[in-house]
């Protein structure tokens, strides 16, 4: 990722990466930034028969605070939030396990955090 991109495109395309990168671990894609009153989803992915709600996190550097760290009580729930809504939404998905994995991208490493909060 270039530094000279916008913090949106950066975010964009840690997102691209991290979907790959879930892709070829075997999970299936159902929606991205799937947004709601209350928040928004990065990624929310099939696991088997788990849905699986992902977090991506890029920091180009810890000056504030690594990107697992940023991740603060108040963004937990707000996700989980935005995932009750989206399974209310999308009754299909509504009777299947679910989980909240982080995928965080910087320094030139990357790192699938499976099942990183429970709410």
């Amino acid at each position: 990722m270039d530094a000279g991109d916008s913090a949106q495109q950066r975010g964009r395309q840690a997102e691209d990466l991290a979907c790959r990168h879930l892709q070829r671990q075997g999970l299936r894609l159902i929606s991205r930034n799937w947004r709601c009153r209350r928040g928004e989803l990065d990624l929310v992915m099939l696991d088997g028969d788990t849905v699986v709600f992902v977090e991506v996190r890029y920091r180009r550097h810890n000056g504030w605070g690594g990107a697992i760290e940023s991740i603060d009580w108040r963004k937990r729930q707000r996700l989980a939030i935005a995932a009750q809504l989206f399974l209310q939404s999308e009754t299909r998905w509504a009777s299947k396990p679910c989980r909240f994995d982080v995928v965080t991208l910087g320094h030139g490493r990357s790192d699938w955090i499976r099942n990183a909060f429970e709410i």
